[in-house]
């Protein structure tokens, strides 16, 4: 699969699905207490930097992006499917959503004081995880904070038919966590923190979370 076919096999299937994904996954109780405990740290570390906004990258319906609102933060979120994001607009009117693919988004260099990235790249090649880090770094400012998850693999490809109640295919990889923390220096960030968990309820493989800073 091109890479211009496998976005808008991802576009198609989160346009397709975004109305059930944001029915079935609502807020974070698809997370676990360590999940948000994780997401608030980041949110409270962004507090205190004050660096500038906030981006959630991959917002999906915007059930993340409303969450760190609640908690403080001025937040942005950007999706690929224009599905999700009429959804998210919808369900949150007073939050900001825009249409973008997550290795090029309409944000000045430099300009973010944190970049969530929650289960965005697990539809991004393992040879294009550079480069999609690389767009993070591009717009984050000094100092400012990523905060990524994943679910945790040796980078293989997994396909799917089927999702949130609909048949619809979806290309999914779960990454090889040794392979960011490679990846993410190379591209401009400071590895803060890993934490690698087991799966947890109906969870299937390992996740793992990553948070880094922006070199200065």
């Amino acid at each position: 699969m091109t890479d211009t076919a496998h976005l808008a096999q991802t576009q198609h299937a989160y346009d397709t699905v975004a109305r059930s994904y944001a029915g079935l996954l609502p807020g974070l109780d698809a997370e676990t207490a360590l999940d948000v405990a994780v997401i608030d740290d980041f949110a409270r570390r962004c507090r205190a930097l004050n660096l500038g906004p906030v981006a959630d990258v991959g917002c999906g319906a915007g059930r993340i992006s409303a969450h760190l609102v609640a908690a403080g933060l001025n937040v942005t979120g950007y999706d690929l499917s224009a599905g999700m994001v009429e959804v998210a607009r919808q369900t949150h009117p007073g939050l900001r959503f825009k249409v973008a693919p997550l290795h090029a988004l309409p944000i000045a260099d430099a300009s973010l004081g944190g970049l969530l990235a929650w289960y965005s790249l697990i539809h991004t090649l393992p040879t294009d995880l550079l480069a999609a880090a690389g767009e993070f770094a591009r717009v984050t400012a000094p100092g400012a904070l990523l905060l990524t998850a994943f679910q945790a693999g040796a980078g293989g490809r997994v396909e799917r038919s089927r999702g949130y109640g609909h048949e619809v295919d979806f290309t999914n990889y779960r990454h090889d966590p040794e392979h960011l923390a490679e990846v993410l220096p190379a591209a401009g960030f400071d590895v803060l923190m890993q934490l690698h968990r087991a799966a947890e309820g109906q969870e299937r493989t390992p996740q793992h979370l990553v948070l880094a800073s922006r070199k200065h």
